[in-house]
């Protein structure tokens, strides 16, 4: 589930619903339907300056909108990190072998989702083979031992793909989530 793309409908959906009304509200008020507020009526009674509180209001209410804006912007940056082509070049003379880095990641992404308490695994492995950086996301059943998934991957999985890709060191984030449902046992 890509979390920023939900909010982000969600977002809209309220924002859309909220002007709809503010407009419906406007258009039956013009037109006479509701009679709530006198069409004709000055929108802001009298020249006098509001009471102090009420610039209060108003500046609490920016704060929380910019905050709100700014946990938004921060929800689009947390993606899923830039994946490119590997070169492998000693002598161009002999040609050059190209490696996507999601397919060098697509057989141990297949491993990690045969370890015992894994129910889905996605990685992405960004960055340069100078540079190398993996993000693992490891789905598991809720009673699963985060501990022992955890050194399965960095001490079976991982030295492996580091071992496949000719890499001595790859730097690794791994996020845990939890599946909706208790996991189904025989025996």
């Amino acid at each position: 589930m890509n979390r920023p793309a939900t909010l982000n409908r969600f977002l809209l959906a309220v924002i859309g619903l909220v002007l709809l009304a503010a407009g419906g509200f406007g258009l039956a008020t013009h037109f006479r339907v509701l009679r709530l507020i006198d069409p004709e009526a000055p929108l802001v009674p009298g020249t006098a300056e509001p009471p102090t509180w009420v610039f209060y209001a108003i500046a609490a209410a920016a704060v929380v909108a910019g905050l709100l804006a700014l946990r938004w912007l921060l929800a689009q940056l947390a993606h899923r990190p830039r994946t490119g082509v590997w070169r492998f070049e000693t002598d161009p003379a002999y040609g050059r072998t190209e490696l996507r880095a999601d397919d060098a990641v697509a057989p141990f992404v297949e491993e990690l989702r045969g370890h015992p308490g894994v129910h889905k695994a996605s990685a992405s492995l960004a960055g340069t083979r100078e540079t190398p950086s993996l993000a693992l996301i490891l789905t598991c059943e809720r009673d699963a031992d985060l501990g022992e998934i955890r050194g399965r991957v960095t001490g079976e999985s991982l030295p492996r793909l580091e071992e496949a890709l000719e890499l001595k060191d790859i730097p690794v984030a791994i996020e845990f989530r939890f599946t909706g449902k208790a996991a189904s046992r025989v025996g």
